[in-house]
């Protein structure tokens, strides 16, 4: 079975470097991008199992645009959006609560910075999951 595919968008090497070698270690083929159209780029070409998103990058906004843009594109139907985000600790505002509303926050899951490797690949094997059982059958 082939392994799932997964695009990283994060402005930081250092996360993007570690969030790469914690996926690669199980197996899981891994795109980087460092900024949202790069990240759209990339996610329109490769079409991946999986996209994981910062929530601030360039602009405070990109992560929440981004995420947007790729639910709203029936090329991308269907594939979960976790997003990864120390913004909480930099504003105060708690965002996981609102994760999964189609307006203001359509991703499908969402963890905080620092994030533990085993807490990291149980949310994206769970999304991988649900992906799958949720894919029609051919």
């Amino acid at each position: 079975m082939e392994q799932a595919k997964i695009v990283i968008v994060d402005d930081d090497q250092d996360i993007r470097d570690t969030l790469q070698h914690i996926l690669e270690g199980r197996q899981y083929t891994v795109i980087t991008a460092t900024n949202k159209e790069e990240g759209l780029e990339k996610v329109r070409t490769e079409k991946p199992d999986l996209t994981m998103l910062d929530v601030m990058m360039e602009t405070w906004q990109d992560g929440f645009e981004m995420a947007r843009i790729l639910k709203k594109d029936p090329n991308l139907k269907g594939m979960p959006i976790l997003m990864l985000t120390g913004v909480r600790d930099q504003t105060g505002i708690d965002f996981k609560s609102t994760a999964g509303d189609p307006t203001w926050l359509p991703v499908d899951g969402f963890l905080e910075k620092p994030v533990e490797p085993n807490v990291l690949l149980a949310e994206v094997e769970r999304l991988l999951t649900e992906k799958t059982q949720d894919s029609p059958v051919d």
